[in-house]
């Protein structure tokens, strides 16, 4: 155990902590939390207590926006949504790219989380 160092409030000794750093994550992280918590909670609390939690939640993050990027491209192109496309018709691109994001969502949770 590390030794913990006081600071003296009146007639108490207050202990010096110093709050964990969050961890850096985007939407994918905050998404793998709600579902270790919800559906996963002796995992979560494991790694949570061992410390690993930050490191396991930013890592499935990066995994998580590395895979989006590749599959929206990858799907893109097989369906023939371009930049030429964008430019013609708007919101026939936006319809398109909007059902190939929720396609990749879907692929994501199956592949990385839901594992």
């Amino acid at each position: 155990m590390e030794n913990i160092s006081f600071h003296p409030s009146g007639d108490y000794l207050i202990p010096d902590l110093i709050a964990p750093e969050s961890p850096r994550i985007g939407i994918w992280g905050y998404r793998r939390t709600e579902y270790l918590r919800k559906y996963k909670n002796p995992i979560y609390t494991a790694l949570f207590l061992t410390g690993k939690l930050n490191a396991h939640l930013e890592e499935d993050d990066r995994q998580a926006n590395e895979m989006f990027d590749q599959l929206i491209k990858e799907y893109a192109a097989r369906e023939g949504v371009t930049e030429e496309l964008k430019s013609r018709n708007q919101l026939e691109w936006v319809a398109k790219i909007n059902a190939i994001r929720e396609r990749v969502e879907e692929v994501i949770f199956d592949e990385l989380f839901y594992a």
